[in-house]
């Protein structure tokens, strides 16, 4: 016989599996040149995640489907207006970006580095 525990243990390992299977991966690294001073603010969705400062990284799942990365920069004393680039996020996928400064804007670029290459990477 099956007790309450035991079954409330195993639909709960279910869901853990089931919703681990919906998420991706997203890494956003900041470019060697970006400045010191300067944070890099993420929004994904419009919500802000992260302000990444130097040497640091953004790197969290994210949920599978289409979403918008958005980044600007903090302090923002020129006014430049933010980027965003549209990504859609598959089940146990790895989307690397790199921050970078283009002109008077910062814009994020899809990077080619590999998930094994970026655990290489120090923090």
């Amino acid at each position: 016989m099956i007790t309450l525990t035991s079954y409330l243990g195993r639909v709960f390992l279910i869901l853990i599996l089931m919703s681990a299977v919906s998420m991706g991966s997203a890494t956003v690294l900041r470019s060697a040149n970006f400045g010191w001073n300067i944070a890099l603010n993420l929004k994904i969705d419009g919500r802000t995640v992260a302000n990444v400062v130097q040497g640091r990284r953004f790197d969290r799942p994210v949920p599978a489907g289409r979403h918008t990365l958005t980044v600007s920069a903090v302090p923002n004393n020129n006014f430049y207006a933010p980027t965003s680039i549209g990504v859609n996020i598959r089940p146990g996928g790895t989307y690397v970006f790199t921050a970078l400064w283009d002109s008077d804007r910062v814009v994020l670029r899809p990077s080619t580095l590999s998930a094994a290459d970026l655990s290489q990477i120090p923090l």
